[in-house]
């Protein structure tokens, strides 16, 4: 049982490692923006922010 806790702690270690390294690495190094709200791609194709567009339902709703 502790060879298996072992073997998944170095495993998860090493993603995060990997994933740490591909950061640095990159020119801009960043994490993907997963806002919805934040992300341009999804801004450019009409997806907005569930909660502002659940709010502007209810102000045309109440009108």
């Amino acid at each position: 049982m502790f060879l298996v806790i072992l073997l998944a702690s170095l495993l998860l270690a090493f993603a995060f490692l990997a994933l740490a390294i591909g950061i640095l690495l990159k020119k801009d190094g960043k994490f993907p923006v997963s806002q919805i709200g934040h992300n341009k791609a999804m801004r450019q194709r009409g997806i907005g922010c569930p909660q502002t567009q659940d709010m502007k339902a209810q102000r045309a709703e109440k009108k």
